[in-house]
């Protein structure tokens, strides 16, 4: 049964090992479960999907596993019968043990279902017989039993189904989707690198334990430089016009970078970087820096982050006096070639999903422009994004 899980689950895409797949056996063994169907997923994905970029498609794998394993003619040939047991013991109550007893136990109960199914035809409310709504039935939604099997009803309400037997739905977190802040932090920290630096104030415990050791066991404290990510990131956000559509993504994005990066200073420019770029936006634009500025200010080896949607008239890229807010004397193509000349280490992260940029001229020629180094805003694209700028 298991195995038929490991096989599909490599054949949808999880790159599982056998090594992962018996640890998870050896849990299965050791109980960790315990007879708990949430727990025994939240187990099994633990196990067996190690990245988050793969939850989505377990979330698939699993859920089809799992209907397929609950459409055997008498699934509970597979369950031992120590695991109904406990698991009765585990959830109901005395009285509600004593309600499942006196309808013949629990496997009575599903006997009873699939006898139920077979005689019904059509759509039963009320009552407290058939497969429905709103009755006494053991069997059906919105109605009320204590020891009943939910079937097709939204959430629990009375919180006494002895079995749910209800749709799994679990959230989206494949790589090619767009992410939270936190997946964000995840993607962010492939670009950490650290370095010991500043004054000798962290306790060095292996360098202590062998001082002491040297010292014949008399206490010989050893400190060191804290470690400090260098990574140092210049990150310029567009702003106005059609980015006011991916306000909230961008929004996570700087919070992200915000928290993983100390060495951080942020820009706004519109459309395209041309002659000036400022570091506040409300009410009016403030810190505006003339770009000839910010190129003699930052060094190059800051890794450069440039956000933005890239949709634009394409003369706002390739001609002077193409920006839609002032005069450039000269065209934002060489601007961005300066920017990109001065730091070597850049990327564009596009919130476009990435099946529409071929429909955009401007975005094609940002593209090129970056050396195709652009990314999409997902995890897989920040992925990307760090490979371009280490």
């Amino acid at each position: 049964m298991f195995l038929q899980l490991f096989q599909d689950l490599r054949a949808g895409g999880v790159p599982v090992t056998f090594f992962e797949y018996f640890a998870f056996l050896r849990a299965v063994e050791a109980g960790v479960a315990e007879y708990d169907l949430t727990k025994f997923y939240y187990l099994a994905r633990a196990s067996l999907a190690k990245d988050e970029r793969y939850i989505d498609r377990f979330d698939r794998v699993f859920s089809a596993w799992f209907e397929r394993m609950a459409a055997i003619e008498d699934p509970f040939s597979l369950v031992p019968e120590d695991w109904l047991d406990k698991g009765a013991e585990r959830f109901f109550t005395e009285e509600e043990k004593a309600a499942i007893q006196e309808m013949g136990g629990f496997r009575e109960l599903m006997e009873r279902l699939k006898e139920r199914l077979k005689e019904q035809e059509g759509r039963h409310e009320g009552g407290s017989k058939w497969v429905g709504t709103g009755g006494t039935s053991p069997f059906g939604a919105y109605g009320y039993h204590p020891s009943g099997i939910r079937i097709g009803q939204d959430g629990s309400r009375h919180r006494r189904a002895a079995k749910v037997w209800d749709r799994r739905e679990f959230r989206d977190f494949d790589g090619g989707v767009e992410m939270g802040t936190r997946q964000m932090k995840m993607a962010l920290r492939r670009l950490r690198r650290f370095t010991r630096e500043g004054a000798r104030d962290e306790l060095d415990l292996d360098g202590t334990i062998r001082g002491t050791a040297r010292n014949a066991g008399f206490l010989e404290i050893v400190e060191r430089p804290e470690r400090r990510n260098r990574i140092k990131v210049l990150l310029l956000l567009d702003v106005g016009g059609s980015m006011d559509d991916h306000v909230g993504l961008v929004e996570q994005l700087f919070s992200a970078a915000s928290s993983e990066f100390k060495n951080l200073e942020t820009f706004y420019f519109h459309n395209c970087v041309y002659d000036r770029v400022w570091k506040r936006n409300a009410p009016f634009r403030e810190g505006v820096y003339s770009t000839s500025e910010l190129l003699r200010t930052f060094k190059g080896d800051y890794r450069v982050v440039m956000v933005g949607d890239a949709s634009m008239s394409p003369y706002e890229i390739s001609e002077p006096g193409g920006s839609v807010e002032h005069w450039n004397e000269e065209a934002g193509a060489i601007w961005m070639q300066r920017l990109l000349g001065h730091f070597e280490r850049a990327s564009w992260v596009n919130p476009v999903p990435q099946e529409f940029w071929g429909g955009t001229r401007s975005i094609s020629m940002v593209r090129h422009l970056m050396g195709n180094r652009m990314v999409p805003l997902t995890l897989e694209g920040l992925e990307l994004m760090a490979s371009h700028l280490r």
